[in-house]
Formats: C-alpha cells, sequence, structure tokens
C-alpha cells in the first residue's frame, strides 16, 4: 500500500495528501519531489494529477478552501487549511491546482456555455448577488442571458432552460402569454394570463416571462372562400369595430387575402361561395339585414347569376334549386302562404289569400316568391284512345275517368288510385285461352300494375266478360274481341268453376267466360242392376247458344249459374245413373254408348236419340258424350270382366290364325305349279340357246386358226427386223459411253494429279517455312542467351572445367590420369598424346589428322 512506503516520489502537477497521525491534520504535498514519510504520517493516496482547467472550461469545486483578499490560502488555528463548508465555487481557466483536503469536484471540466444568435438561456438567482457590472439580483429573479456569447456560469445563478427563437414567416403569427406581469418586447404591458399575437416577419425571442403557445398560420382567402369568425371575448380590431362576445362575422378576399385569427377570434369554419347561374335561385333562411343582423323568421329570394357568401346565421332551404322552365304541356301548383297580390295570365291584379290555390301554364320560367309553395308540378298525361287515367276531384271527392285524349290535372284534382282485389289483378295478367290449363296460384313475377291508370282487359274471341257498377247497380256483359275499360265504381265478375277429374268446385278461377265450343271431363261411379259397380271416364262436348248478343236478357243468362261446368256434370252424372241402374251388366258392356247416350239426350217424337241437350237457364248445349273408359269398381268384377274380355280375344285370334294357315296353304300350292311350269319352259329355251352356241364355236374356230398362222408370220418377220435394228443401235449407244467413260476418267485423274501436286507444293512450302521460322527462333534464342550471358562468362564456364581439373591434379601432385570402367577400349594413341600434352592436329575437313 502507498502509506507504508517511506518514499514518495511525486511528478510534476500531482499532489498527495499526508495525515499527520499525532494531531490529525491533513496537509498537501505538491511535485514534483521526493517526499519522505515520517513514522507519524501517513499518505492517504497515491499521487493524483492537479486539477487543469484549460481554456474556455470551468469545473465547480464544492467546500472550497478560503483565501483573503490577495488570493492567499487562510489557516485556522490548527493550521489546517480552513473550509467553506456547504458552499461550491466555479473556477475557471488557471494554472493546475490540487485540491485540499475536504474540498471535491462537484462538476468535472467543462466547455463553457456559448450562446449563439436567437438563443437565449433562461437564469434565475437563487442567492442574493451584485454582479461584475454592479446590478443586484434578489434569489427568485429570473432574466435572460441572449446570444451571442459565452455565459460565465456562477453559484448565485441556476440555468433553467435554453430558449429558441421562434421563426415568423409571412402569413404566419406566434401566440404569445404572459406567466407573469411584465412589458413585451415592443414596451406594453401585459398582465398575467393575457395573450397576443406577434405578426412581424423574423425570428423572435420570447421574454423571460413570455411563453409560446401556438404558431397561427394565415387562412388564405380567394374569390371562392371566406372565413366565418366568432369573438370569444368583447375586444376592438386593429383600425375596425368592437366585436361583442359571441358575434360572428365573415371575412372574405375585399377584407384581407390572408386572415391572422385573433386571439379573441374563433374559426368557425370555411365559407364557400354560392353562385347561381341564369337558370337557379335559392332562398336564403334568417337573412342579415342592413344592420348585420338576421332577420329571425324571415326569408329572402336570390335569383341568378349571382355569387355571394353566406352570413352567419344565414342558410338555404332545399339549397340551390333551379329555375322552374314550363313547356306547354307542363303547369305548376302553387299555395299561396302569405297575402299577396300578383298578376294573373292575362295581366289583371289578383289577391291571394293564405291556403289558396291556383295554377301557372307553360311556355313560361317561374321563380316562385317567399310568399308561395310549389305544390307539384303536373304534366299532361299522354293517352291514347284506348288509355284512361282515374281523377278525382279533392273539393268534391267524385272521381272519374279520363280517356282517350291527354289531360293535365288542374289545382283541384288529383290522381286516384283504383284498388283491385288480389284475384283480379292475378287474372288480368293471364290469357284466357293459352293459360286455361294452369291451376297453380302462383303469382310469377310481374310488374306492379299503375293503379291510377284505368283497367283494361282485352275480351278474346267467343268468350264474355261481365262489368258491375256498384254506384248505378247494374251489370253490362261484353263480348268479344272487345277491350274492356273499367270505370272508376265498376268491378269485373269472377267466375269460379269446378274441375279436376271427378269435378272439385272453385278450381277454376276467371274473369272471362269462355262461350265454347270446348269439352269437359268427369268420372262417375255407376251400379248396374245387378250390382257391379263401375267407374265411366266420360268428356262431353259443349258450347252457349247465344242468339242476340245485343239483347241484355239474353247475355245475362250467361252469368245466371255460377258454375256451369259442376251443374252440367252433377245433372248429366244423375241422368247416367237412373238409366244403368235399370239394366244388367252384361247388356250395359254391350250396349253401354247407346245406354248413355239415350239417358243423356233423350229421344225424340220418333223414338230417335236426340243430338243435344240443352240447359235454359244459361243456353248451356251439350253436343255429344264421348264414353273414354269403363272400369269396374270392384276387384273380383274387375279380374272377370278382365278374363272374359281376354277370352274373346284368344278364340278371335284363333279363328283369324286358321284362316290365315289355309290361305297360305292355297297360296303356297298355286305357286308351285307356276313353279314347275316355269322350269319346263326356261330348259327348253336353254336347249335352243346351247345349240346357237355350238355353231357359233365351230365358226370362230376356224376364223382362230387361220388368223394365228398369219399373225404368228407377220409377228415373227417384223420381230426379226425389229432385233436387227435394235442390235445397231445399241453398239452406237455402246461406242459412244466408252468413250465418254474414257474421256471422263481421263479428266478425273489429271484433276488429281493436280490437286496432288498442288498439295504436295503447298505442304513443302508450309514445312520450309515453318523450319526457317524454328530456326530463326533457334538463332534469336541463343543469340539472346548468349549476348544475356556475355563473352567473358562463356569463355569463363568454358575454362572453369580444364582449371578445375589442372588445380586438382596439382594438388594431388599428379601430372597426368586417365579412368576408365574396364569394358571400354581406349586408343593409346591419341590418350597417350593427349597424356603428354600434345594436341591432335584438325584437318580442313573437320577430321583428325594421324601419323
Amino acid at each position: 500500500m502507498m502509506s507504508d512506503e517511506a518514499i514518495i516520489r511525486i511528478p510534476p502537477f500531482h499532489f498527495i495528501h499526508v495525515l499527520d497521525q499525532n494531531n490529525n491534520i491533513s496537509r498537501v504535498e505538491t511535485g514534483p519531489k521526493t517526499y519522505i514519510r515520517q513514522d507519524n504520517e501517513r499518505v492517504l493516496f497515491a499521487p493524483v494529477k492537479m486539477v487543469l482547467v484549460p481554456p474556455r472550461h470551468y469545473c465547480i469545486i464544492e467546500n472550497p478552501v478560503a483565501r483573503d483578499e490577495q488570493q492567499r490560502l487562510l489557516l485556522d488555528e490548527a493550521g489546517q487549511a480552513r473550509l467553506r463548508h456547504g458552499d461550491l465555487e466555479v473556477r475557471l481557466a488557471q494554472d493546475p491546482f490540487p485540491l485540499y483536503p475536504g474540498e471535491e469536484l462537484k462538476q468535472g471540466i467543462t466547455p463553457l456555455k456559448v450562446v449563439i444568435a436567437n438563443t437565449a438561456l433562461h437564469l434565475k438567482a437563487l442567492l442574493d448577488f451584485e454582479d461584475d457590472a454592479g446590478d443586484k439580483f434578489v434569489a427568485g429573479d429570473e432574466w435572460l442571458f441572449e446570444g451571442p456569447g459565452t455565459y460565465i456560469p456562477r453559484k448565485e445563478v441556476e440555468v433553467v432552460e435554453t430558449i429558441q427563437a421562434t421563426v415568423i414567416h409571412h402569413n404566419q403569427a406566434i401566440r404569445l402569454r404572459a406567466r407573469k406581469e411584465c412589458k413585451d418586447r415592443e414596451g406594453r404591458d401585459r398582465v398575467t394570463g393575457e395573450e397576443w399575437l406577434v405578426k412581424k416577419v423574423g425570428a423572435y425571442l420570447p421574454g423571460v416571462f413570455e411563453e409560446v403557445v401556438d404558431i397561427v398560420d394565415a387562412f388564405i382567402l380567394t374569390e371562392k372562400k371566406a372565413l366565418h369568425l366568432r369573438a370569444t371575448k368583447t375586444f376592438r380590431e386593429e383600425k375596425g369595430p368592437v366585436r361583442r362576445i359571441g358575434e360572428e362575422w365573415v371575412v372574405t378576399m375585399q377584407d384581407t387575402e390572408a386572415h391572422i385569427p385573433n386571439v379573441y377570434e374563433e374559426v368557425v369554419g370555411i365559407v364557400d361561395i354560392t353562385t347561381l347561374n341564369s337558370r337557379q335561385y335559392c332562398v336564403v333562411l334568417d337573412p342579415v339585414g342592413p344592420d348585420g343582423k338576421p332577420q329571425l323568421g324571415q326569408k329572402k329570394v336570390v335569383k341568378g347569376e349571382k355569387s355571394f357568401f353566406l352570413q352567419p346565421g344565414e342558410s338555404l332551404e332545399n339549397g340551390i334549386q333551379d329555375v322552374y322552365v314550363l313547356s306547354e304541356e307542363e303547369g305548376l301548383v302553387l299555395k299561396a302562404l302569405e297575402c299577396l297580390e300578383e298578376k294573373d295570365e292575362d295581366g289583371n291584379d289578383v289577391e291571394r289569400k293564405p291556403g289558396d290555390r291556383w295554377m301557372i301554364r307553360g311556355p313560361m320560367e317561374y321563380v316562385p316568391p317567399v310568399e308561395v309553395e310549389v305544390v307539384l308540378t303536373s304534366e299532361a298525361i299522354p293517352l291514347d284512345e284506348n288509355d284512361g287515367i282515374y281523377v278525382r276531384d279533392i273539393k268534391t271527392g267524385k272521381v272519374r275517368a279520363v280517356i282517350g285524349h291527354s289531360y293535365m290535372l288542374t289545382q283541384d284534382e288529383e290522381l286516384w288510385e283504383k284498388e283491385l282485389p288480389p284475384k283480379v289483378e292475378a287474372l288480368l295478367d293471364k290469357d284466357a285461352l293459352a293459360d286455361r290449363s294452369e291451376r297453380s296460384h302462383s303469382q310469377q313475377e310481374k310488374g306492379i300494375r299503375d293503379k291510377t291508370r284505368a283497367v283494361c282487359y282485352r275480351v278474346p274471341h267467343n268468350a264474355a266478360v261481365q262489368v258491375y257498377d256498384y254506384r248505378e247497380k247494374k251489370a253490362r256483359v261484353v263480348f268479344g274481341p272487345e277491350l274492356v275499360i273499367l270505370g272508376p265504381d265498376e268491378q269485373f265478375t269472377v267466375i269460379s268453376l269446378s274441375g279436376e277429374k271427378p269435378k272439385r268446385s272453385n278450381v277454376i278461377k276467371s274473369i272471362c267466360l269462355l262461350l265454347g265450343p270446348d269439352f269437359c271431363t268427369d268420372i262417375i261411379n255407376i251400379e248396374t242392376a245387378d250390382h257391379a259397380r263401375l267407374q265411366i271416364q266420360l268428356s262431353y262436348n259443349w258450347h252457349f247458344d247465344v242468339k242476340d248478343k245485343n239483347d241484355p236478357l239474353e247475355a245475362a243468362k250467361l252469368f245466371s249459374v255460377p258454375d256451369f261446368v259442376g251443374d252440367a256434370c252433377k245433372a248429366i252424372a244423375s241422368r247416367i245413373r237412373g238409366a244403368v241402374a235399370s239394366v244388367q251388366f252384361d247388356d250395359f258392356h254391350k250396349n253401354s254408348s247407346r245406354i248413355i247416350c239415350s239417358a243423356v239426350f233423350g229421344f225424340d217424337e220418333a223414338a230417335k236419340i236426340r243430338s243435344s241437350l240443352r240447359f235454359p237457364q244459361n243456353n248451356l248445349v251439350i253436343t255429344s258424350v264421348d264414353i273414354q273408359s269403363v272400369e269396374p269398381v270392384d276387384q273380383r268384377t274387375r279380374d272377370a270382366l278382365q278374363k272374359s274380355v281376354q277370352l274373346a280375344i284368344e278364340i278371335t285370334t284363333n279363328s283369324q290364325e286358321a284362316t290365315a294357315r289355309h290361305e297360305a296353304q292355297r297360296l303356297e300350292q298355286e305357286a308351285r305349279g307356276r313353279l314347275e311350269r316355269q322350269k319346263i319352259t326356261d330348259q327348253a329355251e336353254a336347249e335352243r340357246a346351247r345349240k346357237e352356241l355350238l355353231e357359233l364355236e365351230a365358226l370362230c374356230t376356224v376364223v382362230e386358226s387361220t388368223g394365228a398362222a398369219k399373225a404368228e408370220a407377220q409377228a415373227k418377220a417384223a420381230a426379226a427386223s425389229i432385233e436387227g435394228e435394235g442390235a445397231v443401235q445399241q453398239a452406237k449407244l455402246k461406242a459412244e459411253a466408252l468413250e465418254i467413260e474414257t474421256t471422263a476418267e481421263l479428266e478425273r485423274l489429271k484433276k488429281a494429279r493436280e490437286l496432288e501436286l498442288q498439295y504436295s507444293t503447298q505442304q513443302n512450302n508450309l514445312e520450309v517455312e515453318k523450319a526457317q521460322a524454328l530456326a530463326a527462333i533457334e538463332v534469336k534464342k541463343f543469340q539472346q542467351m548468349t549476348e544475356a550471358i556475355g563473352p567473358q562468362t562463356i569463355r569463363d564456364i568454358a575454362l572453369a572445367g580444364p582449371e578445375l581439373q589442372v588445380k586438382l591434379l596439382q594438388g594431388l601432385g599428379l601430372h597426368s590420369t586417365l579412368i576408365t570402367d574396364g569394358s571400354t577400349p581406349i586408343n593409346l594413341f591419341s590418350a597417350a598424346s593427349g597424356l603428354l600434352g600434345i594436341l591432335p592436329k584438325t584437318l580442313p575437313g573437320g577430321q583428325d589428322k594421324q601419323e
């Protein structure tokens, strides 16, 4: 440890603390020196560097030593440095200094704070003091140290914060608030909490008691935008009127191009310009009067062309509206809201009272005043001669139908909707002829009927429709083809008929009654006299016999029976049951058609079956009855009947088979006789034909033998001539071919030899060039190697071997020596010459001359 060492070497600008254990006093020893420690002393720590404060730096010492006016150290009675306990001392750039016992470096070496331009330090006094300029400060005072400059810290002053200047651009301002009573930069007194704007362009450094609340941007106003403001406190505008709290107003481009809201102005919103063209108008509610105050409850009509801004409190009723441009087929129904006087269509003055209704017609342009309300726009309704509408008078309530011409409703009329039962609505869209087989009541998707239009129904050919007028209590029948148009109080008579097999009531619903001829099918159960129960399916042909369609009584009979199908089927079934009950099953089975027809139609005076059955109540005529099927109800009866029928069919079938078989055998015998006769005739014909054939064959043989001999002689002569000519021609062609082949072979050999000679010549030339190039390369290589090594080096290399051998022999004391492997012969003559040092002479040809 350092305290145990007796000799301590203190370097320059270092120090140690030495504690005298006798009086318990610590002192400072500074270097450079060699300190010899006494026995009663103890070194508290190893040598430490002194505190070095460079230029433009500072440090803070806690519990600094006390010094007099000449900066001499003050000691107490015990000889120890006196400390200012609890105090601080700021030390600037100076010579290195040690820390005395009790001093502490609270803040290390720190650069001085450089305050740049547009920046300030917010300072606060912690103690009462007087600065170097003689200004006195009390604890709690606050002020700014504005740049540019270097701030020298003091122990009595605290740096609260660094304040940056706020840059104010064009069309911009900063909003300031006073934290305490103070004076602003312009020298105006401000109270605590007061706010104001600074609009001067540039950098603004807030005062010590000023705080920046916000940066306020200006609202750029154009010809199409204005600013809606509200006063939050009573104040006077700059070069303007006094604004009361809650007052609202609009700032437009005519007032200023850019507006920065005051601290007591609240921006309610941006107001867009309202532009009307020559075909538009608007109604302004609560318009602002000449005194600048809104006239509550009033209205004002503004017509185009015009552009304006809505003032505070104003609003548009129904927005911007188009001017009513009426054509000749259009009109307006108007209603007076207040008393007014105006001119009518003839130019006369008319006084309107509240609630009055009237109508104006085109062509014209109309802008309703504030005293008039447009109830509705009426257009002429174009109607064909078969179209109509229902019109109701709103004063009397009377409803009438307008048919066949265009019509425009008056101010006291309105369209009336005629309600029809749902069944009638469904039946109107069905075709009475095409859809009569459909029994489902499901309604398909269809367009909704315009109930204000007159109800029309096309009655098909040979049909009738009954229409009942509930106001007149009368009914009329319309025969087709015709178009029925219902009046306001008229309704169709819906017919409910029986349907299906067997007949059930209320199956078929229809408006139209078909007059026939048509048929209906029914299934009835009957019982014979021997109690055989049968089920019969019958089909009746029917029609209505209307003699005079113009006679209302005759036409009304058609609808006198609600369900003519059910009544007719029941009446016919009762007649058939009565007739069948008196006959046996066997008789009925054999004569069913006669029994049923006689039961249905009856007999006339001549005891003949009548041709038809007539119902006088509605002139329904049954013309025929078709028996489609007869089936027993009892299963045993049905089986017996089926068996008897099958037996009768089998007997008939067997009889027909026997007759057919006999007829087939007869026809077969006839066919065999005709076949035998035909065979004999054919054989005779064949013999005659064979005789003629043999005669012709003999004649042909004679002709063939004569012709063959002549043809053979002529053919041999022609063949010999052709062979001779062919041999001559062949010899000529062979000679020419041989000549051509020889010439071609000669040319080929000549060309081949020329090409071989040319190839050999070129190859030899290439080899010569290659040898010359290799020789030149070797010469150049040798020359370059010689030049690189040098003549002297070559000489030294050549002489190095012999000289080495000579020196070796001289070292051994030998004048000459010969070394051989014992198997190689040695020329002793030449070897001896060499040993003797006599070199052989060389001939001009390079060979040794031997003597």
